[in-house]
């Protein structure tokens, strides 16, 4: 397979997948998306990409953020080892606050690759379970006084 593939090992498809990462508390937030990261027990890292219709109304803006996602993650993979990392979009990108469409693709590609850098930090250690106590044997209760 070419090193520029973006397989399907590569992506969170199911919707359990993106449950149980989306069940974690946000790692990182910008002003446009949210960062989720979580271990996954694999060598291969895995990417999930949340887009909706509210915050990028037109195909075309919401391809252009799923592209520039995947890029930036296929080209920083070996770094993610082991980890699941799923980006959401939680905010437009006001047309009024960028002079053009050149300007929101760099403000867009550098939020990504700051919470992509996020995302390549170690990972704060598990809680440890804590295992159950050992039952103690009850003590049996004094026997009744039987009766004259």
């Amino acid at each position: 397979m070419s090193t520029h593939a973006f397989p399907k090992a590569a992506r969170l498809t199911k919707t359990d997948e993106f449950s149980s990462v989306f069940a974690l508390r946000p790692r990182r937030r910008s002003t446009h998306f949210v960062l989720y990261v979580r271990a996954n027990g694999q060598e291969q890292s895995r990417l999930g990409i949340v887009v909706g219709k509210k915050f990028a109304p037109r195909a075309a803006e919401r391809n252009l953020v799923k592209r520039m996602v995947r890029e930036l993650f296929r080209s920083r993979q070996a770094q993610f080892a082991g980890r699941d990392i799923l980006l959401r979009l939680q905010a437009k990108f006001a047309r009024a606050d960028f002079a053009s469409r050149t300007a929101i693709r760099r403000a867009c590609l550098a939020e990504l690759s700051g919470l992509l850098d996020v995302a390549a930090r170690p990972l704060p250690a598990a809680p440890p379970v804590a295992a159950p106590a050992p039952e103690q044997p009850s003590t049996p209760a004094a026997p009744d006084q039987p009766s004259p």
